[in-house]
């Protein structure tokens, strides 16, 4: 079965930066969608960027211009570049593959200090 793997999560001061990866293993990377979801307490999962086997992407609007979202089919990975952080991105981050059903990873945690 498909395995997701995310890695890059941290604490961060207020305007700072983290790039989120997460490794997809048991799947043909290349053909499906991936995104990148959050929760913080007490909230639900939000989708905060996706990315089409082609490429085209498509952001959460508290996070455009800020965030990034990119793959490398050669390794099987998709990446959050995350700039500009503010305390309210302080969430789980979890990274999703669209297989078409959606496959979680384990998620990882990203705290932003004011």
């Amino acid at each position: 079965q498909v395995q997701l793997v995310e890695s890059g999560g941290g604490l961060v001061q207020a305007g700072g930066s983290l790039r989120l990866s997460c490794a997809a293993s048991r799947i043909i990377f290349s053909l499906y969608k991936m995104g990148w979801y959050r929760q913080a307490p007490g909230n639900q999962r939000e989708l905060v960027a996706f990315i089409t086997r082609g490429g085209t992407t498509n952001y959460q609007d508290s996070v455009k211009g800020r965030f990034t979202i990119s793959r490398d089919n050669a390794v099987n990975t998709v990446y959050l570049q995350m700039n500009s952080l503010k305390p309210e991105d302080t969430a789980v981050y979890y990274c999703a593959a669209y297989v078409p059903d959606v496959v979680w990873g384990q998620g990882t945690l990203v705290t932003v200090s004011s």
